[in-house]
């Protein structure tokens, strides 16, 4: 049976959920111009975006975009504030009914899993298995088809207002990635399918919770219809482990013809059955049953990051106590991989 999402849109504008889900949207942000202008005005602003909610007169802005080139470049596309606002009070309400199906195995922007559970899992599974299947995805969130996402959202979400609300999430992104995708067509596509609106904006919650929903059953059929135990997921970074190649390229063959069915590609010449003992890269580090290593990069950019705050702060253009949190940050994100000598190295440099 599936779980639907309970309430209403009624439920989605109350004051406590809207304020709940400026709490939520100002977390870290307090600091910067646009979350500080709408707490300077906090409840007129809150009440002007329930009422535009209710008489659904709200209309989403225009999107700031920007690049970044970490890991890979990537085209990051931030919303209005308020929208953001907008974006976790949606979520509030809809995140329930669809976190009780979601995978064991889906870690990615979930409560009680992420980037360090997920390693944890994979350096297990790297220790249990011999061989391991490593993919990813083409142009994810770029390819994510807005007919397949709103079949799969309104299985669960019946309320119209909710459903409207989606639709004109939807309607703000369409285009915005539309340079980052390449064509690709599927059996039975006519010419017209290029024309299909597709797309999730790289930096709304709503695109990477709608990410995990949209690729819900294939993790199901990953785990069920494959029995695939050993399975990872954290976006569009997929890992499965088993006790033979054969099997893992037959479960390859498995993953293509699925993830076509949601018109997405694999990375296929990337795509391949390797040792668990020559390790695995995932997640910026290259994993092995015994030890975890950073990629090269990782360091490189990192040091180059720390360089730039460093002369910032020298300058007057930063605050010491952000580049401290920085800096900790990053440091105890090194600590889950075998890093003792470059933390004290990076450490090192700051002193001096």
């Amino acid at each position: 049976m599936v779980t639907q999402v309970r309430g209403s849109y009624a439920d989605v504008y109350e004051w406590e959920n809207l304020y709940s889900a400026w709490r939520k949207a100002s977390r870290g942000k307090r600091g910067r111009a646009a979350a500080a202008a709408f707490e300077f005005r906090l409840e007129d602003n809150l009440f002007r975006l329930s009422t535009d909610l209710e008489d659904e007169s709200y209309q989403p802005g225009g999107y700031v975009n920007f690049t970044i080139h970490e890991p890979k470049k990537r085209l990051i596309s931030a919303a209005p504030f308020r929208d953001r606002v907008v974006h976790h009070a949606l979520c509030n309400r809809m995140e329930p009914a669809f976190e009780r199906s979601f995978s064991h195995h889906s870690y990615a922007n979930r409560v009680g899993k992420g980037t360090h559970r997920a390693l944890d899992t994979c350096q297990r599974w790297m220790a249990r298995y011999p061989y391991v299947l490593a993919c990813d995805i083409e142009e994810f969130f770029p390819a994510i088809d807005h007919k397949i996402l709103r079949h799969t959202l309104h299985r669960r979400v019946q309320d119209g207002g909710m459903r409207r609300l989606i639709a004109k999430i939807l309607t703000s992104g369409v285009g915005v990635l539309a340079d980052a995708y390449t064509m690709n067509y599927f059996p039975g596509d006519d010419l017209f399918a290029a024309n299909r609106a597709r797309g999730l904006p790289i930096g709304n919650l709503t695109s990477q919770f709608w990410a995990n929903c949209y690729l819900n059953d294939f993790d199901h059929f990953v785990e069920c219809e494959l029995g695939c135990a050993a399975y990872l997921r954290y976006v569009d970074d997929i890992l499965l482990f088993a006790d033979d190649k054969a099997t893992l390229w037959r479960w390859r063959a498995a993953l293509i013809e699925r993830l076509a069915a949601l018109r997405l590609t694999l990375h296929e010449r990337q795509a391949t059955v390797r040792p668990t003992s020559e390790g695995v890269r995932f997640l910026g580090f290259v994993v092995y049953p015994d030890r975890r290593l950073l990629l090269r990069r990782k360091g490189i950019n990192f040091r180059r990051y720390l360089y730039n705050l460093l002369h910032e702060q020298r300058q007057g253009k930063r605050r010491r106590e952000t580049v401290q949190a920085s800096l900790l940050g990053w440091i105890n994100h090194l600590r889950y991989a075998d890093t003792w000598g470059l933390r004290r190295e990076i450490l090192h440099e700051v002193v001096l």
